[in-house]
């Protein structure tokens, strides 16, 4: 293989593992192959697929192991007054692989460290239906960002921004998908609701 090729064949494996949490080993189709869920250590679950993407490499195993997912959807966070989009796992302390299960790539996933195990009825690792997988392929690729925030109900916040700077208030509902929150405000000693945006409140 000539040097441009080489560079050529590295620049394309770089762009396949762009995508946080989403590694392609190969592209080609096999029938035979499927997604599988394995279960791992919590919080650790792109340290292992990574784990795995060598293990696969090193094993000789790119023929018979495919893809590696960790899902993960954006999420809009607010801390300190800012908006942040975050990656947020979906299955925490799980990543899907997608292979062809025989031993060689049964035990590659399952001697992986960090890994516990594979999802299954007794020994038997169990695939995923096309339903399930179409399904969560959907969730992952949903457009829609969703605001996560450390606010909880009940609990008494300040007004920051708006008619009602500086005013206190306990709040009484939280729509984290519009990033809203419904704040109970005494107004001429009575106690009114008020919608603002989630940008607009602190903890006291």
């Amino acid at each position: 293989m000539s040097k441009n090729k080489k560079n050529l064949s590295s620049n394309q494996e770089k762009k396949n593992h762009q995508k946080i949490g989403h590694i392609v080993i190969n592209q080609s189709e096999n029938k035979e192959a499927k997604w599988y869920v394995v279960h791992t250590t919590s919080g650790h679950e792109l340290r292992v697929a990574e784990t795995l993407k060598q293990r696969i490499e090193t094993m000789h195993l790119k023929d018979t192991i495919f893809e590696i997912l960790v899902p993960t959807q954006d999420r809009v966070v607010i801390r300190s007054g800012k908006k942040s989009t975050m990656k947020e796992k979906i299955f925490p302390g799980y990543m899907l692989v997608k292979m062809v299960l025989d031993d060689p790539t049964w035990f590659a996933v399952r001697t992986t460290p960090g890994v516990t195990g594979f999802v299954g009825t007794g020994k038997n690792p169990t695939p995923l239906s096309s339903e399930e997988v179409i399904n969560i392929q959907k969730f992952i690729s949903s457009p829609a960002k969703r605001f996560k925030t450390r606010f909880v109900t009940g609990e008494a916040v300040k007004i920051t921004d708006g008619p009602f700077t500086d005013f206190l208030g306990t709040i009484s509902s939280i729509d984290e998908e519009k990033g809203k929150v419904s704040v109970l405000v005494s107004i001429f000693g009575r106690e009114t609701p008020v919608e603002l945006d989630l940008l607009q409140i602190a903890k006291v």
